[in-house]
């Protein structure tokens, strides 16, 4: 989804603002629903992207925005609606301001509260004049009549009147306006990551109420029933990307893969649904203001000497590497980016949280297969190859070798996250 600032007053007013309205929305609508134009459609079509609407919307295999696609949840199953523009089971019904509506105020247009898994706290940031596009390109698409399924929420969370409460916490209504301290660009980027692409949703922390303080964004978070975790974009401990060069963010982005990292996880899919598809302007902007997010970093602790225990599980974790990993990510450790990220002074190695490393190990994985990069390189399983053991000496190699220093990996953790994995 998305959203515009629109002014008009004097001459000059427009003059000025004017040009603030084409940077952000785009060409003006000239129409709504069956009656737009060919140019709005393509628009909303883009924004719909940059919004990753089909991530939650669209079943894989299944028509386009036809809903009942299942969203896990620590409090049961959602399950997301049809907007394809039936008018029985979609949003056929549905006017202009009921969409913008829903997006500004996360209600429906009958106003029932919707469970904050749709992002409303970010969309609510789209400018009525990309609302409008988005709706049009909704309408266009096929209508399916396909009954929404009703969620599968335990008590007391499938009660929507606890939700007044956790919109007076964590919810606040309004459209993004641009910080006159701010380029152009940054306040481009700004609207994206903040508002359709809802970065903050999964790299800020969720506490129990499934909400997150607006004093933490971007601080990074454990993904709920997922097992990912999403590194902080404001720690360059983590993902933090103030040291990293534009255009290598640029590259993880719009690629999956750039010469400091590769993404994998659901990462991998916001990348392949909506982030190839942006505009290298777009991209662009949203790595210069990702690149300026404030720095959070505490000073470093020192790692823990190593205990006759851990040297032991360091050596075997070495000859783990050297029969196993040094093939791609090279004796130094150093890889061969893009198709093989370096490991050594690699944040996501070295993260507090071991929840990333320990499941590519496990699991494996591939970046997407974009525009740009259509048939990346991917890395194999070893969950059926290495014991919990295993796991945690080569995963604790790697958090140490290299000039690299980070906290030991268990057998347990390891035990853990394979066995949550197998739920």
């Amino acid at each position: 989804m998305s959203r515009r600032i629109l002014f008009a007053s004097t001459i000059l007013l427009v003059l000025l603002l004017g040009a603030g309205y084409w940077l952000f929305s785009g060409p003006a609508p000239t129409a709504s629903g069956g009656g737009a134009s060919t140019e709005m459609l393509e628009r909303g079509k883009y924004l719909a992207q940059a919004g990753d609407c089909i991530a939650c919307h669209t079943v894989p295999g299944q028509a386009i925005f036809s809903g009942n696609r299942p969203m896990p949840t620590p409090f049961g199953t959602l399950y997301a609606p049809n907007i394809t523009p039936d008018a029985d089971t979609g949003i056929g019904k549905w006017s202009a301001d009921d969409f913008y509506n829903m997006l500004h105020t996360g209600r429906s247009p009958g106003g029932v509260l919707l469970y904050p898994a749709m992002p409303f706290a970010s969309y609510t940031k789209v400018t009525r004049a990309d609302s409008d596009a988005i709706y049009a390109y909704l309408r266009s698409v096929p209508a399916v009549k396909r009954v929404n399924r009703e969620h599968e929420l335990r008590f007391p969370y499938n009660n929507r009147s606890l939700l007044i409460g956790w919109r007076t916490l964590y919810f606040q209504e309004g459209e993004y306006q641009p910080d006159a301290q701010k380029s152009v660009e940054w306040n481009r980027g700004a609207y994206l990551v903040q508002g359709l692409g809802h970065c903050a949703m999964c790299h800020s922390p969720i506490n129990a109420l499934g909400g997150s303080a607006e004093a933490k964004a971007f601080q990074g978070g454990l993904i709920p029933m997922q097992n990912w975790y999403a590194p902080s974009l404001t720690s360059n401990r983590e993902a933090g990307l103030g040291n990293w060069e534009l255009q290598d963010i640029m590259d993880l982005l719009q690629t999956g893969v750039s010469h400091r990292g590769t993404v994998y996880g659901p990462m991998a899919e916001v990348t392949f649904n909506s982030l190839q598809h942006l505009n290298d302007a777009d991209v662009r902007a949203m790595a210069v203001y990702l690149k300026q997010l404030p720095g959070t970093d505490a000073p470093a602790e020192p790692p823990a000497p190593l205990t006759n225990d851990v040297q032991q599980q360091y050596a075997l974790g070495q000859r783990i590497y050297d029969t196993r990993c040094a093939l791609c990510h090279v004796d130094d450790g150093h890889g061969m980016p893009p198709h093989f990220p370096p490991l050594a002074a690699n944040q996501s190695i070295l993260m507090t949280s071991v929840v990333n490393p320990v499941r590519m190990i496990l699991n494996g994985g591939y970046p997407p297969g974009t525009h740009k990069n259509p048939t990346p390189y991917g890395m194999p399983p070893f969950a059926q190859d290495l014991n919990d053991a295993e796991v945690a000496a080569v995963a604790t190699y790697i958090r140490n070798a290299w000039g690299n220093a980070a906290a030991p990996v268990t057998p347990q953790q390891v035990n853990q996250l394979r066995s949550a994995l197998l739920e």
